[in-house]
């Protein structure tokens, strides 16, 4: 069992998380039973600009660049 140990590990698997709930909520139509949107998160956090599927393509683009995808 691997355990997530320092900051970056955290941060990297949270944002993977985030990343993974916006595609189910693209998909499905699912979201978090509370609270809000991983879509809603994501562009405050990241100040990314557009709809889901655009939020979607600049999170791969960002996540992928950096080697968490």
């Amino acid at each position: 069992m691997s355990s997530l140990t320092n900051e970056k590990q955290i941060r990297a698997f949270q944002e993977a998380t985030l990343f993974r709930g916006l595609k189910l909520e693209i998909q499905t139509g699912m979201k978090m039973s509370r609270g809000r949107t991983a879509y809603a998160i994501i562009k405050e956090r990241y100040g990314f600009k557009g709809g889901k599927q655009k939020v979607y393509d600049q999170m791969e683009a960002d996540l992928t660049e950096r080697g968490i995808l």
